[in-house]
C-alpha cells in the first residue's frame, strides 16, 4: 500500500507493540462478476482516510489514539481459495496478538477467511452481515470461495444474522434462517428490526459490512449496486447499539469499488470504519489495556451449533 500509517498518523499512535488497533488491507478481486475494481479499495480508503478529520463530534473522542497499526497487505492472488487461506492466516496471527483486528476489502470473498479466524478464536460467535446480497451459494462458478459464497460457511458453523438482504437467488433459501434475516423491504416498515435483531445475538459479534447494503443514492462505487438500501443514520444508530449491548469482536468492510469521478463512496467508507473504530472504543480509555479475550481453538472446531436448542431436548 501506498500509505505509511492509516489516516497519516503519527508514529506514536501507529506502532504495533502500542496499538490496540491492526487494520488489514486485502486488494483483491478476483470472482466479482459484474463491475470490476474492488481490488483498489484499500487505497482509495486510505486516501480518503488521510483527508478525514480525526475528532468524532457525536462522541467528542479521537479513537486513532487508540492507536491503529496499518498491517502489510495481503496481495495473495494465486487462487480464490489460497486468498482465503492467507486472509485466515493473517487474521489469526493479530488476533492472537491481542489486537482488534479490522479488514478492508476487497471484494466479499476475503471474508470467507475472516470469519473463519475469528470463529476458531471467539466462543459462540455472531456474524452480523449487513448487505444487500444473500451471499449463499455453497459455490458458485466453481469455487466455494466465491464472493456469492460469502457466508455460506458461517450460516453453517456460525450464528449468522443478515441485515439489509434485497437480492438473493430462490435457491439460497434452502439455506438461509428467514428468522434471522432483516430484508430491506420489510425493514422499511418495522421500528423493531433493531432491537429483535440484536436479542438474536450471542454476546461475541463479529461483523461483515458489505457496502451494497447501503442505497446507492449515497454509496453508488461497489460492485453490484441494489436500490432500496440503509442510509447514514439509521446505520450509525444500528451499529453504535450493537457495539453497545455486544462485545464486538472484529469487523471487515468490503467491496468498495473506487472510481474517478465519485469520491464521497470513498470518503463514506473511511467515515463508517472510523465511526465503528469510535463505538467499539468509546467507554475505553486511551490508557486502559486491551483484552479481546480469544480462546484459541486449535483443532479448528467451531464451537457454536444452531442445534444447540434442539439438542437440550
Amino acid at each position: 500500500m501506498s500509505n505509511k500509517t492509516y489516516a497519516g498518523i503519527s508514529e506514536e499512535y501507529s506502532k504495533l507493540d502500542s496499538s490496540k488497533i491492526v487494520l488489514i488491507p486485502v486488494p483483491y478481486d478476483g470472482t466479482s462478476t459484474w463491475q470490476k475494481g474492488a481490488d483498489k479499495g484499500p487505497d482509495a480508503f486510505l486516501d480518503a482516510s488521510e483527508n478525514m478529520e480525526l475528532y468524532d463530534i457525536e462522541t467528542d473522542t479521537e479513537v486513532y489514539k487508540q492507536g491503529v497499526f496499518l498491517a502489510d497487505a495481503i496481495t495473495e492472488s494465486a487462487s480464490p481459495e489460497a486468498v482465503v487461506d492467507a486472509v485466515h492466516e493473517m487474521t489469526k496471527k493479530y488476533i492472537k496478538r491481542n489486537k482488534f483486528v479490522t479488514l478492508f476489502g476487497g471484494e466479499h470473498s476475503i471474508s470467507i477467511g475472516s470469519i473463519r479466524a475469528f470463529n476458531e478464536c471467539f466462543d459462540n460467535l455472531t456474524v452480523l452481515q449487513i448487505d444487500a446480497h444473500a451471499d449463499l451459494r455453497k459455490e458458485y462458478e466453481g469455487s466455494k470461495c466465491n464472493h456469492a459464497c460469502a457466508v455460506y460457511e458461517a450460516s453453517q458453523t456460525t450464528n449468522l444474522i443478515q441485515v439489509g438482504i434485497r437480492s438473493m437467488d430462490v435457491m439460497e433459501k434452502t439455506v438461509m434462517d428467514e428468522d434471522k434475516t432483516y430484508f430491506a423491504h420489510e425493514m422499511a416498515e418495522d421500528d423493531n428490526w433493531m432491537d429483535s435483531a440484536i436479542d438474536q445475538m450471542t454476546d461475541n459479534v463479529f461483523i461483515t459490512f458489505d457496502l451494497d447494503a447501503f442505497d446507492p443514492s449515497i454509496m453508488p462505487s461497489t460492485g453490484t449496486p441494489e436500490p432500496g438500501g440503509l442510509f447514514w443514520y439509521e446505520t450509525l444508530e444500528f451499529l453504535k447499539q450493537v457495539f453497545a449491548e455486544r462485545n464486538v469482536v472484529g469487523f471487515d468492510i468490503v467491496e468498495l469499488c473506487p472510481n474517478k469521478i465519485d469520491k464521497s463512496s470513498d470518503f463514506l467508507a473511511a467515515k463508517l470504519y472510523y465511526k465503528m473504530l469510535t463505538y467499539k472504543f468509546l467507554n475505553e480509555d486511551v490508557d486502559d489495556d486491551y483484552d479481546n479475550n480469544f480462546s484459541d481453538n486449535s483443532s479448528g472446531i467451531n464451537k457454536f451449533s444452531k442445534f444447540n436448542d434442539e439438542d437440550d431436548n
